[in-house]
């Protein structure tokens, strides 16, 4: 995950961070996968937006 996240543009320690919170994944959203995941991502996957 931490590999993945450091190509996707986040940044060492912040991929670091999210990669080592194994046990509670659901939180990862709050230390900033948003970075490495960001909306222009899926919007180019084709998938749909569920929130306006």
């Amino acid at each position: 995950m931490f590999r993945e996240l450091v190509a996707r543009g986040m940044s060492k320690i912040g991929a670091a961070r999210v990669a080592r919170n194994t046990r509670r994944w659901w939180h990862n959203s709050a230390m900033g996968i948003h970075i490495a995941l960001p909306s222009a991502y899926f919007a180019e996957l084709g998938v749909p937006r569920l929130a306006a």
